[in-house]
């Protein structure tokens, strides 16, 4: 989970302004299309963000742990391959509680906590400075889906980009590929991308990990209503929707979708739109991949050089990519 199907529009320092007006487009523009879709990272607002943490902690949901595990089990070869120092960069920062482990293995001399959900990055990057006060710690609020302008000081010796979680997952194919590609345009020769993906398996697997018996990710889908009615001022009514979320195996990717329980009209400042009892609203894609397609992927991105380490059961692999 996370950001999803997005335009690759430019947001970088036109302000407050001029973004809030480019998502409100982007959202009405998006409810309008045939079938509605809604851009996952509108998932991560505060309570958006706190959601998808305690899903991470849900029994069902196996990447997080597995992701972890595997981190464990192989860390001393990552870290021998990747070398210390460098600055460490990660992507869908989050509470930067896998960059802990990760900055604990190869002690950078800095760090840059990337995240588009400000309040909850902020308050992760207060804990993480008071946690290692030796490394330098900044955050960057940023899009993924559009140009992520780093600071201009930051050095480019050594940068390590981390992009775990499976998040590479949320984009269709030619969104992984271009933004695999701006990921390259980032790092020198010395550089390096350390990805997490979540790897094809047992069907029941896979929807339970979307489908979690106590209902949180359910929740976590149906928050991004409240938060869409803040950003573009529309009238959705969360309690008739429910949350819908299966494996579209010719696609290989997992789907998840707000499904209306009647036939209801949701309005927002200019526009409005008539939804019928089943219609559903795409959320999010979870994609899946084999270990050889990816790798594929990422040699037509510019990276030449990859390694990857597995669990045992081959559920998620993280892949070390060097141009």
């Amino acid at each position: 989970m996370f950001p999803a199907s997005c335009k690759f529009v430019t947001l970088r320092t036109e302000g407050m302004m001029d973004r809030s007006s480019a998502e409100r487009q982007e959202i009405c523009d998006g409810l309008l299309q045939q079938p509605a879709r809604i851009a996952p990272k509108y998932f991560y607002d505060v309570r958006g963000s706190a959601l998808f943490e305690e899903i991470t902690r849900l029994a069902e949901y196996y990447p997080t742990r597995t992701e972890a595990a595997v981190m464990q089990a192989h860390g001393a070869d990552i870290a021998q391959k990747v070398g210390a120092g460098g600055t460490v960069i990660e992507f869908g920062a989050g509470s930067c509680e896998k960059a802990r482990v990760l900055c604990r293995l190869l002690r950078p001399q800095g760090f840059v906590a990337v995240d588009i959900s400000a309040e909850f990055l902020h308050d992760a990057v207060a804990r993480m400075r008071a946690e290692s006060p030796g490394l330098d710690v900044q955050p960057l609020v940023a899009d993924l889906c559009a140009v992520v302008e780093l600071p201009a000081d930051l050095p480019r010796r050594k940068r390590l980009l981390f992009y775990p979680g499976s998040s590479i997952g949320n984009f269709d194919p030619p969104q992984a590929l271009a933004l695999l590609e701006r990921f390259r345009g980032l790092i020198d020769a010395d550089g390096a991308l350390l990805i997490g993906i979540d790897l094809v398996k047992d069907i029941a697997v896979l929807e339970a990990a979307y489908d979690d018996a106590a209902g949180v990710t359910a929740a976590f889908n149906l928050n991004l209503l409240d938060h869409v009615n803040r950003l573009i001022g529309s009238d959705f009514e969360p309690a008739g929707w429910r949350h819908v979320a299966f494996y579209n195996a010719a696609a290989s990717r997992i789907e998840m979708h707000l499904e209306a329980l009647t036939a209801t009209r949701v309005s927002w400042p200019g526009g409005r739109r008539q939804f019928a009892a089943g219609e559903r609203i795409h959320t999010e894609n979870s994609y899946k991949y084999r270990l050889a397609d990816f790798h594929a992927l990422l040699g037509r991105a510019g990276f030449a050089r990859c390694d990857a380490w597995t669990d045992p059961r081959h559920w998620f692999a993280v892949v070390l990519a060097q141009p």
